[in-house]
């Protein structure tokens, strides 16, 4: 057999991104042994503490290195010492030179994990968020006057265009087309961001018109946060800008019973370049070097990463092997109530593909 190679560039990053990265690595290279599938890891030593060697995130070539790979495999970015203007100007650039416009997070209650929430079943819990990824609030847009005195201004521009509103909500409703409840939940907050979110919502409008199939609602944010918690067997797509996207998955990986079992992905549909693949815990640095990380944010990142690559096979034996862990409740890391290691729990998912 022929092996179809992928080129991974490999940013483990800072604090847990350390400890998560190589048990999604090791996942990886079970779930796609004898598959036909070789993937080739290079490890980019680039973050914080880069930073505080050389006065920047990454090497003066990185996004030039970068655009050579097939996917981007990154563990987390953030430590103290180093601003979170600074750190997050990593990710931010990556996704909007790359255009990785669409941020994929699933939400869901796995077997054998209890929610904060009573009474619920994994059915009742099972959603995903479609945020858009490089415009709105984290554009970049904006500046600070008379720094440091008692006049001093700060101004953050949120950035909304007619395209890239478009492009994220055809891609929520492309995608919850191909799932069972068909619904997309639109977040806005048109009643006071009269300019953004109006055209947002008049965007909204026109694209539904095309998915006939599909239901639709538009939900203030607050309410949709809200009904998030008390409702959430009503819900399946959430489309979002990238501030209300971020903070939505944030309650949503919550309800699922921990962040550290939350994947993303930052998706770039045209191919024309790397996407990247990510937990959404960050780098915790209140348990970094304890062993005690929850790797299944970074696995299942892994597993989307396989998707993307043309392998839903493969992302479905990993997140297979994910759920009959979780289930067994065996092994389970202190944020989920029990008290296995990082490599503890890598290892019995490993076992299992």
């Amino acid at each position: 057999m022929t092996n179809t190679e992928h080129r991974i560039a490999v940013i483990a990053g800072d604090g847990i991104g350390r400890e998560v990265i190589p048990a999604g690595m090791a996942a990886l290279e079970a779930a796609t042994r004898g598959s036909g599938v070789l993937l080739s890891f290079t490890d980019l030593p680039w973050g914080c503490e880069h930073y505080l060697k050389h006065q920047r995130m990454m090497d003066a070539d990185g996004f030039a290195r970068l655009a050579q790979f097939d996917a981007i495999y990154l563990g987390a970015i953030g430590a103290p010492g180093v601003p979170d203007g600074v750190s997050a100007a990593l990710l931010l650039t990556i996704r909007q030179r790359f255009d990785q416009y669409v941020n994929l997070r699933p939400m869901r209650l796995l077997a054998g994990i209890k929610s904060p929430l009573a009474d619920r079943r994994t059915s009742d819990i099972d959603m995903v968020c479609v945020r858009e990824n490089t415009e709105g609030e984290y554009s970049g847009v904006g500046g600070r006057i008379h720094v440091g005195t008692a006049n001093e201004v700060a101004q953050q521009v949120g950035v909304f265009t007619r395209r890239g509103i478009d492009r994220i909500l055809r891609y929520a409703f492309e995608l919850s087309a191909t799932r069972p409840r068909k619904m997309v939940a639109s977040a806005t907050k048109s009643n006071a961001l009269t300019h953004s979110m109006v055209l947002w919502d008049e965007v909204a409008d026109t694209v539904r018109k095309d998915y006939p199939g599909v239901e639709y609602r538009k939900y203030h944010v607050d309410a949709l946060a809200a009904r998030m918690v008390t409702h959430p067997q009503t819900l399946d797509v959430l489309v979002a800008s990238n501030l209300f996207g971020d903070i939505l998955t944030d309650i949503g990986s919550a309800i699922s019973g921990s962040l550290g079992i939350a994947p993303g992905g930052n998706i770039n549909p045209t191919r024309q370049h790397p996407s990247m693949f990510e937990p959404i815990h960050g780098s915790a640095p209140d348990i970094a070097g304890k062993g005690i990380a929850n790797p299944i944010g970074a696995i299942w990142a892994g597993a989307l990463m396989l998707d993307h690559l043309g392998r839903r096979d493969l992302h479905d034996r990993v997140l297979g092997a994910i759920e009959r862990v979780v289930a067994s409740g065996k092994t389970l890391t202190p944020d989920l109530g029990g008290s296995a290691k990082t490599k503890d729990v890598a290892d019995a998912i490993t076992g299992e593909i």
